[in-house]
């Protein structure tokens, strides 16, 4: 049996303290196959965190990946393990309202595990901003905008299929921007892929790809000016080499943007540096949370590199937080890509997001502005039994 080290409690302070960190993983189905380079989803499970505090309020984050283990380092199993036997017994009996602080005390102690950091750092901000009565977004220095235009990925892998997905949107107001996942097959079925929907689509919207790091650099160089010809106006990490990025930049008269290598404030002055994008993906659980991200946008800023609002497909809880950081972006050029919940079959939420104009409403209730539908998420909560660390262990 293991023994959880007696928490460190904090000088004699009103200030309230984390009694309790809970969580689970949930598994919702997607309303299609969602086809990428790396991996097929036909769901998505999402590491929920709740994090209980002293004074009542209770703050939820979330942390998703992209195939589990096929994108990246971590998983949301392996949030679920690294948040039940390090960060909680880290975070008890701590000031719970000093969340840069508290953050801060936890980088020294966890090395890495970005995308389990953001939703812990997530989980404190929404206990913060329900204890002070204010959104997230003003938490993080004020929100410059309300709502935010809002990409739609085409990736059932039938050319067919995706243009008649792409008309729906656009009839429905939701999207006029799309992004499509290519990679998976070979150059030159892709390029076809790619310039069928854009014929299809016309000036009505904009279409721009993701390759999710499948090409050499040979096969970019050829596929970038292929694209370009066919009226896509971006290309996502192509390649997964920053010094391959930079080599293949102001190269094509498409804008090319940085995903896969962007990971964290460091990885963003390095690439600002050298000159590897023209366009930086900013996620916060691959920028290790929502502080980290906002870092990120401002290293773009001083660099004259655009902006992009990323997504590791969160469901609603890891969505908003996202929406809440890049309401707060002096510049956003490029839009955002929160259509994660759209993607699910089943909503988790007591009143869903509003999607509508082809934009997503940012919250303005206190802290992340969202209400679990807590029957809904029981539902679909995988069988494990949840593990829930407490002052009373």
């Amino acid at each position: 049996m293991s023994t959880i080290p007696a928490p460190h409690f904090p000088a004699a302070t009103s200030s309230p303290v984390v009694e309790r960190v809970e969580t689970l993983l949930v598994d919702v189905p997607t309303i299609r196959p969602h086809r990428l380079s790396v991996a097929t989803m036909n769901g998505q499970s999402m590491m929920l965190v709740k994090v209980y505090c002293s004074d009542g309020t209770i703050g939820i984050g979330e942390g998703s990946t992209i195939g589990g283990l096929a994108y990246g380092g971590e998983s949301p199993e392996g949030m679920k393990l690294a948040i039940d036997t390090y960060f909680a017994p880290a975070l008890l009996g701590e000031d719970a309202a000093r969340v840069p602080t508290l953050m801060a005390r936890l980088a020294k102690r966890i090395k890495e595990n970005r995308f389990a950091r953001s939703a812990v750092e997530t989980a404190l901000f929404d206990a913060q901003g329900k204890r002070l009565g204010l959104p997230v977004s003003e938490l993080l220095g004020g929100r410059r905008r309300d709502r935010l235009p809002v990409a739609w990925t085409l990736a059932s892998g039938d050319t067919a299929r995706d243009i008649a997905e792409a008309e729906s949107m656009l009839d429905l107001r939701r999207h006029r921007i799309f992004k499509l996942k290519i990679g998976a097959r070979t150059l030159q079925e892709d390029i076809a892929h790619v310039a069928a929907i854009k014929r299809a689509l016309g000036e009505r919207a904009a279409v721009r790809v993701d390759v999710n790091m499948a090409w050499s650099e040979t096969e970019a160089a050829y596929g970038m000016a292929a694209l370009a010809d066919a009226g896509c106006e971006l290309v996502e990490q192509p390649v997964a080499s920053t010094a391959a990025l930079a080599r293949l930049m102001r190269r094509f008269p498409v804008a090319l943007m940085a995903d896969e290598a962007l990971t964290g404030p460091e990885s963003a002055f390095e690439l600002a540096r050298i000159g590897g994008a023209d366009v930086f993906a900013v996620k916060i659980e691959q920028s290790g949370g929502l502080s980290n991200a906002q870092r990120v946008a401002a290293i773009a800023d001083a660099a004259g590199i655009e902006l992009y609002g990323g997504t590791m497909l969160e469901g609603p809880v890891g969505t908003i937080a996202s929406a809440q950081v890049f309401a707060t972006f002096a510049n956003l050029q490029r839009g955002t890509e929160l259509f994660g919940p759209l993607l699910l079959t089943e909503d988790i939420l007591a009143t869903p997001l509003d999607y509508s104009d082809f934009e997503l409403t940012v919250p303005d209730a206190p802290g992340l502005g969202i209400e679990l539908d807590e029957d809904r998420v029981a539902f679909f909560t995988r069988n494990a039994p949840r593990k829930t660390i407490s002052l009373a262990e």
